[in-house]
């Protein structure tokens, strides 16, 4: 019997802040074993972060500049470099228990990565790995930013995939610092794909590579009452 994982779906453009501070607290109650693993779900406002390998290059638009043009900017805890995330991305943070998984990090961070070329074969796109950087690829184009922390054997931060996101707000930085040139599953497909369809996609290939049933909490606010009232 597969086990259940709660699904947690954020409405509207997320405030990174506030979606930061939530991952944190579900990390600590998985420690605590007050709840199960969880899969958040969620596009975001516009925001640059930078992980732990950041290097002032990595920045090709000054802070202040980014600030400026409506840009977050939050330096986190997860592994690479400095990424992009905004409306017309899904993004998923997987708050999960390791031990379930042999704590194998880098097997975790593959099966990852495998659900999202799942779901892209789902709309014929053919998507890979690429040996040495983490993440999916469709030829020499990133479409999905894989980076991850791990924190007393639960994970936390996720994984960023291209929708329809608007392309030119990478420019504002150097992906990851090895200077990629971004594509869309738009891009590829030539229309319009909505995320909304996407995450369900998601949310099926979810549950085959990790083998398990996402059961869905409909009020976020229940979960975390003091980040959701």
């Amino acid at each position: 019997m597969n086990r259940t994982v709660w699904r947690i779906d954020l409405p509207g453009l997320a405030d990174y802040a506030r979606t930061w501070a939530l991952q944190r607290d579900l990390v600590a109650r998985r420690q605590r074993g007050e709840i199960p693993d969880v899969l958040l779900l969620l596009e975001h406002a516009p925001v640059i972060t930078c992980g732990r390998a950041t290097k002032p290059e990595h920045l090709t638009t000054p802070r202040d500049a980014l600030a400026r043009l409506g840009f977050g900017v939050f330096d986190i805890e997860r592994g690479g470099s400095v990424t992009y995330h905004g409306p017309g991305q899904l993004v998923g943070y997987p708050i999960l228990d390791l031990r379930a998984y042999d704590e194998n990090v880098v097997g975790y961070v593959r099966m990852l990565e495998e659900s999202i070329i799942l779901t892209l074969a789902r709309y014929g796109i053919q998507a890979a790995r690429r040996d040495g950087f983490p993440g999916v690829w469709v030829g020499q184009e990133k479409i999905a930013a894989v980076g991850i922390a791990l924190k007393r054997r639960v994970t936390m931060h996720g994984f960023a995939l291209n929708v329809n996101p608007n392309l030119a707000h990478f420019e504002v930085i150097n992906p990851c610092g090895i200077g990629y040139t971004p594509t869309s599953m738009e891009k590829l497909l030539g229309r319009t794909v909505p995320v909304e369809e996407v995450r369900e996609a998601y949310a099926q290939a979810f549950e085959e590579v990790f083998a398990v049933t996402l059961e869905p909490v409909l009020e976020p606010h229940v979960v975390a009452p003091t980040l959701f009232p």
